[in-house]
């Protein structure tokens, strides 16, 4: 009986010419498909956001008020064309770090603030330089600013540190960036919540533990989940501030 010998692979010899075509098309085919897939993954992330270093601003120095909620913040009086007076600035140090240790001694006076700005929408941080170089005292009047309670409120939405999410790290959120959360809470970076509607008119609200404490550990677990919480929320300049009562804390997902 006569055997049907077709052509046949050998991995240690040189392709037979009949399966060249065939081997061809398998590998474009292939390469093209992980291609695919690649892309198809990048899709279907969640957009990292415009937050960023604004390096293109340049330098920023300011003067303003110095609050602590405890986190640290400026009530800024003299402003300049990026930063306008009354608007208020959450404060941060380098890397993964606060300026608390800086900030107290100057809670309540007027204060010369100088560093690098970092933008996600209304969302603004200044990262300081260090020592008295990014933040000293300052002479002049006082301008007392009001702070307005807006009542106790029920929200969905992320916890988040406000400096990665204002643009140190992109993606700034989510489960992707909740290590790196974790590390900046730990190092008492402001921590930032993104509520799922506007309130009052802003989606973002820097958020402290209940009777202006630390952010409490027991919210960690919570970072960069869909949650629901409830607090009290008060306005600060054009800044808001959530209370949390971290007993309401809740996985919606």
């Amino acid at each position: 009986m006569k055997q049907n010998r077709g052509p046949f692979f050998v991995g240690y010899l040189p392709a037979p010419e009949a399966l060249r075509g065939f081997l061809l098309a398998v590998c474009v085919l292939f390469v093209a498909g992980l291609a695919g897939f690649g892309l198809a993954i990048g899709v279907a992330q969640d957009d990292p956001g415009d937050g960023a270093f604004r390096f293109d601003y340049g330098r920023q120095t300011v003067t303003g008020v110095v609050e602590l909620t405890p986190y640290p913040l400026l009530r800024v009086t003299e402003g300049n064309e990026h930063i306008p007076a009354g608007h208020t600035l959450i404060l941060a140090g380098t890397g993964k770090t606060n300026v608390e240790s800086r900030a107290i001694p100057l809670e309540g006076q007027l204060a010369q603030v100088s560093g690098v700005m970092l933008q996600r929408g209304a969302l603004d941080m200044l990262q300081l330089r260090g020592g008295r170089n990014g933040i000293s005292a300052a002479e002049g009047a006082v301008t007392p600013m009001e702070t307005v309670s807006l009542g106790r409120w029920k929200l969905a939405g992320e916890i988040c540190d406000g400096k990665c999410l204002a643009g140190a790290m992109r993606p700034g959120r989510g489960l992707a960036h909740k290590a790196c959360a974790n590390l900046c809470l730990l190092g008492k970076v402001p921590p930032v919540f993104v509520s799922s509607q506007p309130v009052e008119g802003s989606e973002f609200l820097l958020i402290t533990g209940p009777d202006g404490t630390h952010l409490p550990e027991k919210a960690y677990h919570y970072v960069a989940q869909f949650v629901s919480l409830e607090g009290e929320v008060e306005r600060r300049g054009d800044l808001l501030v959530l209370r949390l009562d971290p007993e309401t804390l809740e996985v919606l997902q």
